[in-house]
């Protein structure tokens, strides 16, 4: 599973990393990224919620 935070549209509310910090994390920029390159089992259902809660729809979340 990969997760992408899509730069153009991510507007910065922080809300993933809070949701979940293993995947996601604020850059310099103050835009979220994603922190690695494969979501960590266990992770899972955290990137999706990162992915739901998005209130611009900036995340995906795919398998």
């Amino acid at each position: 599973m990969k997760a992408y935070v899509d730069q153009e549209t991510c507007i910065g509310c922080g809300l993933c990393p809070s949701i979940c910090p293993e995947v996601f994390d604020m850059g310099d920029d103050g835009k979220a990224h994603a922190i690695v390159d494969e979501v960590p089992s266990g992770s899972e259902d955290g990137a999706v919620e990162s992915q739901e809660s998005c209130p611009v729809d900036a995340i995906k979340v795919e398998e």
